[in-house]
């Protein structure tokens, strides 16, 4: 009996993990395709085949515990071209991946917020040890929303989604530097690898 229950239960992780692996391609798959949506992509279809990606990895996907922060003031996150865009605090999330404990400041654009499609957008940029190695030296963004935090105060961060911002590719764009509080002492190997065609970037 103890067999049969070890067998269902490898069956079901093998289900779960069979499913994340479809569901992160897709999501992939729609990342890819937006390049060739967006009037201001820095790649034509022919650079598509030249992104790069980690295999999926769930243990990099994690709940992380959110702690909102009020009375915040507006700043500036510095761009890589030189300009800035303003940014409020908007929650630490805590989290732990690989046995150690992990935090980082997730922000929302004031000037996004006011227009309806993206009034719940919330921006997590990071950097990891994985930068100018595997990954874009720049450091990688994950998307959230408002409606990603749960009525427990959590949130999933799944790093597996982690992308690269347009400077990653081709000079001329406007990329928020991760701030220095988001940058993760371990490697994320995870998400978007840096791209393997001739980038352009900063």
């Amino acid at each position: 009996m103890k067999y049969f229950l070890l067998l269902v239960f490898a069956y079901s992780l093998t289900c779960k993990a069979q499913d994340y692996k479809a569901t992160l391609a897709a999501h992939r798959k729609n990342y890819i395709d937006d390049f060739l949506k967006d009037q201001n992509s820095p790649l034509k279809k022919e650079d598509l085949s030249s992104l790069r990606f980690f295999d999926a990895d769930s243990n990099y996907r994690v709940i992380a515990k959110v702690e909102m922060l009020s009375n915040q003031e507006p700043f500036i996150i510095p761009s890589y071209s030189g300009t800035g865009s303003q940014y409020i605090n908007y929650a630490k999330l805590r989290f732990i991946l690989n046995g150690a404990n992990f935090e980082l400041t997730v922000y929302k654009s004031p000037s996004l917020s006011k227009i309806p499609q993206y009034k719940e957008y919330l921006f997590l940029p990071f950097t990891d040890k994985t930068n100018g190695v595997s990954t874009y030296g720049g450091g990688r963004y994950i998307d959230l929303t408002t409606s990603d935090i749960n009525k427990d105060n959590t949130i999933i961060i799944d790093f597996n989604k982690a992308y690269n911002p347009y400077c990653a590719y081709k000079g001329g764009y406007s990329c928020p530097k991760p701030p220095v509080v988001n940058n993760l002492l371990i490697e994320i190997n995870a998400g978007e690898k840096k791209f393997a065609g001739i980038a352009n970037g900063h």
